[in-house]
């Protein structure tokens, strides 16, 4: 079975917005928020992709390419690093900034961690039981919609 991968253009709370990222004062990593792998829209907060990935009981892994909400105060942080080798060792908290179905979890804890140089944090942990075990189990294809 191939993997799958399903990536939210921007987190919930940004898209509940009437300006979305086209807010005065928006800052994006790259130059939309298809492309962008950070953002802070002021008034709504500061957001880092993730990784979410989910295992299938078929062999196959979906991964949702999700936005955290991070504390603004740590992403210049996160900025200063992102590109280079100490972006390897970068481990962050946040909360799920995207409503994945079909648990939902929107704000939900998460802890992030770096796997690959190349690819964005991987949420890794969870102290939310729903989140804990949508990392932890393999789940039916069908309950996932694949």
């Amino acid at each position: 079975m191939a993997d799958r991968q399903i990536r939210y253009t921007l987190p919930d709370p940004v898209a509940a917005t009437d300006e979305r990222e086209r807010a005065p004062g928006t800052w994006m990593s790259h130059r939309d928020a298809q492309t962008s792998v950070m953002m802070q829209v002021p008034r709504v907060g500061a957001f880092v992709r993730a990784l979410l990935p989910v295992a299938l009981t078929d062999g196959s892994t979906l991964t949702f390419g999700v936005w955290v909400a991070i504390d603004p105060d740590h992403l210049q942080q996160v900025v200063a690093i992102w590109d280079t080798p100490t972006y390897l060792q970068m481990a962050l908290d946040g909360r799920l900034a995207n409503a994945v179905p079909p648990w939902g979890m929107l704000t939900a804890p998460v802890h992030l961690r770096v796997r690959e140089r190349r690819h964005t944090p991987y949420c890794d942990s969870s102290t939310d039981p729903t989140l804990s075990k949508v990392l932890d189990l393999a789940w039916p294809p069908s309950v996932v919609g694949t």
